[in-house]
């Protein structure tokens, strides 16, 4: 009995490390993937270019992500994700209205930014229309997305109520207005333009808290 509970341990341990190697590798070549994707394009980006990226075969590549698309779809679910998680801890925060949206529209820029051309191929997909084995990822990313959608509203709500916030019309309409903007970019911004090397995040901050503010 002894015996065969340390060989039960050793199994289990040896099957974690594996599994933590397997996740370490498989997030090098996600790092690699984001890499290719901003110097590429998703329409010039392929498996091939990105196991050259991580000095790999394109077989070794297959063992982490069956195609570009299933790639693709991994590495913006876990940059949305991020950026959701981010968004409802700002709107559940102790911070005053406008400080939130600040930070807020700040961080989205930011990640906008970091994650070219991701988030930018990302915005111009119509998940209604994604099908197959894409489905349930499309399914995800929509809750994602209405969860943000929820915080920005919930952001107004509260500038509305404390009267910081000037009562431009409901918030739902004022958060599709600042996310129109946010998501835009998407049609000008690029990574060797002058503007580059402009802050994005508190320029688009500045531009949305010049209109929402009360001047009272």
């Amino acid at each position: 009995m002894a015996a065969n509970t340390v060989i039960g341990k050793r199994r289990l341990s040896a099957q974690k490390e594996a599994r933590a190697s397997y996740e370490s590798r498989k997030a090098v070549i996600s790092e690699a993937a984001v890499r290719v994707f901003h110097r590429l394009g998703y329409q010039g980006a392929s498996l091939s270019a990105v196991a050259a990226e991580v000095g790999v075969d394109r077989a070794t590549i297959y063992y982490y992500f069956s195609s570009k698309e299933e790639m693709f779809d991994e590495i913006v679910r876990a940059v949305l994700e991020g950026n959701e998680a981010l968004a409802r801890r700002i709107a559940g925060s102790n911070m005053k209205p406008g400080r939130k949206m600040r930070e807020v529209v700040m961080a989205f820029m930011t990640s906008f930014v970091e994650n070219y051309p991701l988030l930018h191929i990302y915005v111009r997909e119509d998940l209604k229309q994604v099908t197959g084995k894409r489905t349930d990822w499309s399914r995800h990313m929509r809750k994602l997305n209405r969860s943000i959608e929820d915080c920005f509203v919930d952001i107004v709500e509260q500038g509305y109520a404390d009267g910081s916030f000037r009562k431009l019309g409901s918030a739902r309409t004022v958060t599709y207005g600042i996310l129109g903007m946010l998501n835009w970019s998407h049609r000008w911004f690029r990574p060797d333009t002058a503007n580059a090397d402009e802050d994005m995040g508190k320029i688009f901050a500045d531009m949305i808290m010049g209109g929402l503010e009360s001047p009272y």
